[in-house]
């Protein structure tokens, strides 16, 4: 391509897995003191899936979604350039994720790596994805966002067992010169956050010890307050302000793609940018909060609604605390 073109990195392909078993708020009840009704309307979620099986892991989870989108783009793992794997459950502490999914599916010719930002890792994957396709050196990039939430979860916590899933979901990238494609994003950190929500031990401050078995530090630690009103506001204020920035108004946007930790925040956000609850991708109901799989997730269950042209707005905030909004216009 002429270098005069301006190359954006437009997503040709999207994949999603989900394993069988299905947690219910019933069979919650059962396991901690709450009840459906509570988990429903504080959060919006009926039922989360959970990969039971012995010996599998988020590459398990992620390898279906990446061969599901090679398949739906009729192309071979082997002309996969790179793979980007948004987790914070990975298959173990190295080698990255995104090495043992390319073993898994045959990209023998890929290179990859984890990237770690919590609930907003597919958004920051995104970007550093889009990237690598805009500098013209690379021509297929998959971001695959995946989680085992339920590997680090206490399912005697009532406060964050209800809240997590585990899922996959994966976008191709790839050279587009007509304007569709990641066109803005605004990504942001505070890691002053990170004492609200955290995993207490196991990495290199707190290394594993039966001390910190013994106290279950090694599962997710949330104070539901704190993370709640910074989640809000942050979601709320970086979408807005995407918009504002690329001279949008909600009725530019055919889409909302919010990260799926709670039905209260994704309506705050859509309440900011003016934005109809009919153009809102909601699958919190089915699979709760897969972390960095929910964007990919909805787009994946969405895609039938997706029409070329279509701006959409992707939202999250994570862990850390991380927060963004990416502006995307649907390419097929």
């Amino acid at each position: 391509m002429p270098h005069t073109q301006k190359i954006t990195a437009a997503i040709t392909a999207v994949g999603g897995y989900v394993p069988e078993t299905k947690l219910t708020n019933a069979d919650l009840e059962k396991m901690v003191e709450t009840n459906d009704e509570w988990i429903r309307t504080r959060t919006g979620i009926e039922e989360r899936r959970i990969l039971k099986e012995p010996g599998k892991a988020t590459s398990d989870l992620a390898a279906p979604a990446v061969l599901q989108l090679c398949e739906k783009r009729g192309i071979s793992p082997e002309e996969i350039d790179v793979i980007i794997c948004a987790t914070v459950t990975p298959d173990m502490v190295f080698p990255a994720t995104a090495n043992i999914i390319s073993d898994k599916i045959g990209a023998r010719n890929a290179w990859g790596f984890d990237l770690e930002a919590a609930c907003s890792g597919f958004l920051y994957a995104l970007t550093v994805g889009a990237s690598l396709i805009e500098s013209r050196r690379y021509k297929k990039v998959v971001v695959v966002g995946a989680d085992k939430m339920s590997s680090i979860i206490d399912y005697t916590d009532r406060t964050t067992c209800i809240l997590f899933g585990d899922g996959a979901g994966a976008v191709l990238l790839e050279p587009n010169t007509e304007g569709y494609g990641v066109l803005d994003s605004i990504l942001r950190s505070d890691g002053s956050g990170r004492e609200f929500l955290h995993m207490k031990a196991g990495g290199s401050l707190r290394p594993p010890s039966t001390d910190t078995i013994a106290n279950k530090e090694h599962f997710i630690f949330q104070d539901g307050q704190p993370v709640f009103k910074a989640a809000v506001k942050s979601m709320a204020d970086v979408s807005a302000e995407l918009l504002e920035r690329n001279n949008l108004t909600g009725d530019d946007i055919a889409w909302l793609v919010p990260h799926q930790a709670n039905k209260r925040i994704i309506d705050a956000t859509a309440n900011r940018m003016g934005l109809s609850h009919d153009k809102v991708m909601l699958n919190i109901h089915k699979y709760g909060n897969t972390t960095a799989a929910t964007i990919p997730l909805c787009l994946w269950e969405w895609r039938h609604e997706l029409n070329k042209g279509d701006n959409i707005v992707l939202a999250a905030f994570g862990g850390g605390f991380t927060w963004g909004a990416t502006l995307v216009k649907w390419e097929y």
